[in-house]
């Protein structure tokens, strides 16, 4: 509280009877602002409409950590490429291709306004703006230098900022790019925003670089896209990143996909393979799993091998072995002293998975005596798991000592974040409709055929929820119908199931991949739409799969805790606090909710604040607190339950 309320507040009553004249002097004073005060509350009843806000902009923010690698190299005087300190972003900040400096400065003048943003120039492919910060690392690593530690601590800083960013991008050195992207794909479990890791053959300020291509896409990507995973941007393709393999040193194309197809391709348009992406199957929010074993070792089978380098790479601390075998799991199978080391190594509970030496195919059944003897031995199939897949997910399997050997191989098998393919688990799509309507539209082209059967099954889709048609909901995604669709004003069939209300749809529709983190062109996710319903069971849904209230929903929700508190409807703001909203959010002149209740006479909603043990003693912009506010408007009754409340 301001000083010159103090002498108002001594003595008995809380008044000051030695000096009249200051007594009103003081209390002139404080009517003054008041009024002012509520002149401020009048005119933000008169802005605010009886629901939320939009943003008013379509924009995404991307956060870009910056560890390292030749992208950000510049030449010294000597003409050698090496990573300097802090000049990254200030070189960025001249690209016009990288920051749209006139739109930057245009929006230096809005108070809300994050001036360490750097903005992309409009996209046609994309009816949104990209912002981007960029977070440079305090040591600059060649990926050469990348171990388990460095994988630990870039996810952990993704983390940290998971519910500020709608997606993240990686500039990473190329040499060991594949092992970092497989390893954050198992580490980060239940993920559903998106990570691309990219990099560059040349640097970014080069004449001939390739780097501004890759970044820029990969900011479109991990922004503008409903990629939810671990992705590589790289030479107008994004790939899995636990499927992707360096294959070139001085091709731009240095990356490929061998056993899956990427996930965009990026030309004129954006292509993206909506039935390639690894989706969720069950309702659980993003969780990271910061540990990596080092215990891990890749053994090419040979010719030649010996058994005692068997022997000896077998040894402890070793504990899981990734055998690059020959084709389809091979190893020579009158080398009874192979088979005798691998078979010890199992036995002292050493996992051992077996992947091809093939660029492409996969480990399978066994077909001859070579690969079934293997297979006895204990040896499990990788089926075709990269090698860098393979050992970082070892990695990530043994880091989990919770549990027993079998579940660790079982883990190892199955199938958890796209890194492999199990023909064994493969449905067949029912394409019954599909072809009926190639030829009853006589469509030829497979992309075209592609548009209208996604424009159909979207409809389809729709219609079974505004119908709470479960079985219909169930097969239409069964057919293939694409979960996370939008329409013209970025809705998803998640928003609109959310709207009717059916509970059952809804988990079927989390179960199946829907992405809670979509936003609508006015920036609303479907928490905020289950928010504007005030269905609780449905925001508790959400919040599980990992909804939260961004920092771009503050001004939003700010305006419907206000309106809440000013209209007395305790239900609203129960719903806000329950979806995670902070009772204590400021607005403009910086009156908490308990203010707005305070100078609306809401005693109902004041009690209900301070059970929710609120701040009391928060000064508006005028320097008052919900306690100034109801002594001078005389609302005895509030400010004695204020009273009792400071008393604690």
């Amino acid at each position: 509280m301001p000083n010159e309320t103090g002498s108002a507040q001594n003595g008995q009553g809380g008044h000051d009877t030695t000096t009249n004249g200051s007594v009103n002097n003081v209390s002139t004073k404080i009517e003054a602002k008041v009024k002012k005060a509520r002149s401020f509350v009048e005119l933000s009843l008169l802005n605010t409409s009886n629901s939320v806000k939009t943003l008013g902009r379509n924009e995404r923010h991307v956060l870009v950590l910056y560890t390292g690698g030749t992208i950000g190299m510049v030449k010294n005087k000597d003409g050698v490429l090496i990573p300097q300190k802090n000049a990254f972003e200030n070189l960025i900040r001249g690209y016009p291709q990288l920051h749209d400096n006139m739109f930057w400065r245009h929006r230096l003048s809005e108070a809300d306004f994050d001036t360490s943003f750097l903005v992309l120039p409009e996209a046609k492919e994309l009816d949104m703006r990209i912002c981007y910060k960029i977070l440079e690392y305090e040591t600059l690593l060649d990926s050469s230098n990348m171990t388990e530690v460095e994988w630990i601590r870039i996810a952990e800083d993704i983390m940290k900022y998971y519910e500020q960013y709608d997606g993240f991008v990686v500039l990473h050195g190329t040499d060991t790019l594949s092992y970092t992207a497989s390893a954050l794909s198992f580490m980060f479990e239940n993920i559903g925003k998106a990570i691309v890791f990219t990099g560059s053959q040349i640097p970014i300020f080069e004449p001939r670089s390739d780097g501004p291509d890759n970044f820029v896409s990969s900011l479109l990507i991990a922004g503008g896209l409903n990629i939810p995973e671990v992705t590589i941007f790289f030479g107008s393709k994004l790939f899995r990143g636990n499927r992707t393999r360096k294959i070139s040193v001085n091709n731009f194309y240095a990356f490929d996909s061998p056993n899956c197809v990427p996930l965009v391709d990026v030309g004129i348009d954006f292509e993206v393979n909506k039935k390639a992406i690894f989706k969720p199957t069950v309702i659980e929010k993003c969780h990271l799993h910061a540990k990596m074993s080092k215990n891990v070792g890749l053994l090419r089978i040979f010719p030649s091998i010996s058994s005692s380098v068997i022997r000896a790479f077998c040894q402890p601390p070793i504990a899981g072995i990734v055998l690059e075998s020959y084709g389809a799991g091979n190893i020579p199978s009158n080398r009874e002293d192979v088979f005798k080391e691998i078979s010890a190594a199992v036995k002292r509970g050493v996992i051992v998975v077996n992947i091809t030496q093939c660029t492409k195919g996969s480990v399978v059944a066994p077909l001859y005596e070579t690969g079934r003897l293997i297979a006895e031995c204990g040896v499990v199939s990788g089926y075709d798991m990269t090698p860098e897949a393979a050992l970082t997910k070892l990695s990530y399997v043994l880091s989990k000592t919770e549990l027993t050997y079998q579940q660790k191989i079982e883990m190892m098998v199955t199938n958890i974040r796209g890194e492999l393919t199990n023909t064994s688990s493969i449905a067949l799509e029912d394409n019954t409709l599909i072809d009926a309507l190639a030829s009853s539209l006589n469509i030829q082209s497979p992309k075209k055929l592609i548009e209208v059967t996604e424009k159909v099954f979207s409809s389809l889709l729709l219609y079974a929820i505004e119908h709470d048609d479960v079985r219909a909901v169930m097969k239409m995604l069964d057919m293939g119908a694409d979960v996370n669709v939008q329409n013209a004003e970025g809705r998803t069939v998640l928003h609109e199931a959310i709207l009717k209300g059916n509970i059952p749809i809804i988990e079927y529709l989390l179960k199946n991949g829907a992405n809670v983190h979509l936003k609508t062109r006015c920036g609303e996710t479907p928490l905020l739409t289950a928010i504007h319903k005030d269905n609780h069971t449905v925001i508790t849904l959400l919040k599980q799969c990992g909804a939260h209230l961004a920092s771009v929903d503050n001004k939003p929700v700010a305006e419907m805790l206000s309106l809440a508190s000013r209209s007395g409807v305790v239900d609203k703001l129960e719903t806000l606090r329950i979806a995670g909203a902070d009772l204590n959010a400021m607005d403009e002149i910086k009156q908490t909710p308990l203010h707005k209740a305070v100078l609306c006479n809401n005693p109902d909603v004041v009690k209900y604040l301070l059970h929710h043990d609120v701040k009391t003693d928060l000064p508006d912009l005028l320097g008052f607190t919900p306690l100034d506010c109801a002594i001078k408007l005389n609302f005895e009754n509030i400010a004695d339950m204020l009273k009792q409340q400071n008393k604690f």
